[in-house]
């Protein structure tokens, strides 16, 4: 799972699939659905950011030494709910306001209220959290190198990786055509936390596979082999939860 600092935690392929009109009335009505992303995912950081923040002792584990803070939190399925239906609701909130239809105002609505429901779930589960998050890894740079790989195009990514050996979101991949040649691939400066990185290679985008046995040192470059290996893992999705934080205890009524 990636962590929410990484971005906002759905896409517009992904919102189409809970509303299929997405895409069509936000063209028709001029609405930037990435935009809308963002500011959800503004949003909902400073929510909970807020929610946070109001922690008291007594609703943090024991051994914790630093208070948990948002570059924490873990997408976890409710989180990732919550957000797509703030997403669509802000969507549907402005073509409402630009036309005053009802249609749009009953979509609005609705996504309003499914974005309530798991807000809640959310604050009745807890809030997923990462002791020791990583950050996703920017796209790795990739150079011709000496080698003999055969010719082809190369697909190549790359994902930090923390002291407990537990692995960050992958970054989006970079492509290199090799000619007579192999390639090298390098990442920029390690995040906090960050003490190595693995990298994946494939000739297909949904092929990439581990190619390092160990995590390669934070600086290190790795220059690939004249065969690439098929046997090792898909790259991940990012950290799982280390632990859950209790939301609930914390929101006040009346």
């Amino acid at each position: 799972m990636a962590l929410f600092t990484d971005g906002p935690p759905s896409t517009i392929e992904q919102l189409t699939g809970l509303d299929s009109q997405l895409t069509s009335v936000a063209s028709t009505e001029g609405i930037d659905v990435t935009r809308k992303l963002v500011l959800a995912h503004e949003e909902i950081g400073l929510d909970l950011e807020a929610l946070l923040k109001r922690m008291s002792p007594a609703d943090r584990p024991m051994w914790e030494v630093v208070k948990p803070s948002l570059e924490n939190v873990v997408v976890t399925p409710a989180l990732k709910l919550w957000f797509a239906y703030r997403t669509l609701e802000l969507v549907y909130s402005d073509a409402y306001n630009s036309q005053l239809n009802d249609r749009y105002m009953g979509k609005r609505d609705q996504f309003q209220q499914m974005a309530v429901a798991h807000r809640e779930r959310l604050m009745e589960a807890g809030a997923g959290m990462a002791s020791i998050p990583v950050p996703r890894a920017m796209t790795p740079v990739l150079a011709a190198a000496r080698g003999s790989l055969p010719d082809n195009i190369y697909y190549v990514t790359a994902a930090w990786v923390n002291r407990v050996n537990e692995e960050g979101a992958s970054s989006i991949p970079a492509a290199i055509t090799t000619a007579s040649s192999s390639f090298s691939a390098t990442l920029g400066p390690a995040p906090p936390n960050a003490t190595g990185w693995n990298v994946y290679v494939g000739t297909d985008p949904d092929s990439m596979t581990l190619q390092n046995s160990s995590p390669l040192a934070a600086g290190a470059a790795w220059v690939q082999p004249v065969w690439i290996s098929a046997t090792g893992r898909k790259p991940g999705s990012g950290q799982a939860p280390s632990y859950v934080q209790s939301l609930a205890r914390i929101l006040q009524r009346g």
